[in-house]
């Protein structure tokens, strides 16, 4: 789905870019976590991944379409749609139903069509009953998930989320969190740049950045075995108790450290 080829980005006047030499295949129906201290690039490799920013320095492809080329954008951003993290910069509209039709509004769709999306998209983010409410009105995590509502409503195959739960407290997490693993199981591609461990935890992959450079990248069991302390990153709850857990005999060495791998494996035994 995405292909990052020794991509740099170097910002007008910066002294150094923000990205360098970055190579990364991001597989359909994949769930990334891309986890690095703040200034690693995780925020342009967000931009870069949908065309808001043209690398300076190699390629990126989404479904093998170059983004530096001006007739390749508009299909590239239809297909990776960006949620960033802060809900209110991207809500438009004054009415929660109209925000969510705002972006396929602009594709020119047909009414039937852009109703249809609408639906579908406050369905999935559990905000159905809240269509007429006033955006305004919503709570924090409300409103992002209204902000995700109105990336779903594009009909994107990506999904790039930079930091969208930092705002959030943690039942807002948690039913944000419920959201994108009911996208991941309906095949959705999801890159998700987050800063908490017991998110990343819950990925398929790991790829950590570090100054412009992607420096890591294998599974969450093999990250959270040890490499996160090369990196000074702390261990997340989930870890703590599956290593437990582990050393007690109740879960096997294979099971992934999630609550629900973990949940099901003690079901088992």
């Amino acid at each position: 789905m995405l292909s990052v080829r020794g991509v740099g980005y170097t910002y007008p006047g910066a002294p150094a870019p923000a990205l360098n030499e970055v190579t990364l295949e991001v597989a359909r129906g994949e769930w990334t976590a891309l986890i690095g201290a703040n200034g690693s690039g995780k925020s342009t490799f967000a931009k870069i991944c949908n065309a808001l920013l043209i690398p300076t320095q190699g390629a990126c492809f989404v479904r093998a379409l170059d983004t530096s080329i001006e007739e390749n954008q508009r299909v590239i951003r239809q297909c990776v749609a960006l949620v960033f993290q802060n809900p209110e910069d991207q809500i438009v509209a004054s009415i929660v139903e109209e925000d969510v039709a705002f972006g396929p509004e602009n594709l020119g769709l047909p009414h039937a069509e852009i109703r249809r999306r609408v639906d579908d998209a406050l369905e999935l983010v559990g905000l159905a009953s809240y269509r007429r409410r006033g955006s305004y009105s919503l709570s924090g995590g409300q409103k992002q998930r209204l902000a995700l509502a109105g990336a779903l409503a594009l009909a994107p195959e990506v999904l790039v989320l930079d930091e969208s739960t930092s705002m959030l407290d943690p039942e807002g997490r948690e039913d944000f969190l419920a959201c994108l693993k009911s996208l991941k199981k309906n095949g959705m591609t999801i890159v998700q740049i987050t800063h908490r461990m017991e998110e990343a935890v819950e990925s398929d992959r790991i790829v950590v950045m570090s100054r412009g450079r992607n420096v890591w990248d294998g599974a969450p069991a093999a990250f959270f075995d040890g490499a996160y302390r090369n990196w000074d990153f702390e261990e997340p709850d989930e870890v703590a108790l599956y290593r437990a857990l582990l050393a007690d005999g109740f879960v096997p060495n294979a099971t992934p450290p999630t609550v629900d791998a973990m949940m099901g494996a003690l079901c088992l035994s």
